[in-house]
């Protein structure tokens, strides 16, 4: 492992070198397709092509350009706690990590992970706490379980 473990766990109990956001791969693609789109003047094309929408291709390219902004070194080595309401309780509680809080098992802050996370940032904390950041760290992947079915009913 490269870095400090401890930096790349996030407050929430998630692997900041694990996401995304983190490795780049989703910021890079979405600034590479941008500046494809501005190479061929798709925003030419989009006015004349009866079938695309150009306002649609507008709210497009700024939602890609959104996504370029979502590169993250990581909570805990970034500016990003900032907006990050779990961070803040953390930060404000002299916590390293939710771990050290006796609650986060029931936490509402936690609630926007379980559609994308499921429980694993639950999962995480626990053994976290059991066993210690590093000890948990070389444990390797997986960080992250797979988001629970959410059941819809027909008319939703």
């Amino acid at each position: 492992m490269s870095v400090d473990p401890a930096k790349m766990t996030a407050y929430c109990g998630l692997y900041c070198e694990d996401c995304a956001f983190h490795t780049g791969s989703i910021p890079d693609l979405a600034r590479d397709l941008r500046k494809e789109l501005r190479r061929v003047r798709f925003d030419k094309v989009a006015e004349v092509i009866p079938f695309l929408e150009a306002d649609a291709y507008k709210q497009t390219y700024e939602f890609l350009g959104s996504l370029v902004k979502l590169r993250c070194k990581g909570c805990k080595t970034s500016g990003r706690s900032q907006f990050c309401h779990i961070a803040q309780c953390a930060i404000k509680k002299d916590f390293q990590g939710c771990w050290e809080c006796a609650d986060f098992a029931a936490c509402s802050k936690m609630d926007f992970l379980v559609p994308v996370h499921g429980d694993a940032h639950v999962k995480n904390l626990r053994k976290i706490k059991k066993v210690g950041v590093k000890e948990w760290a070389a444990g390797g992947p997986p960080w992250y379980s797979a988001p629970k079915k959410i059941k819809v009913e027909k008319g939703d």
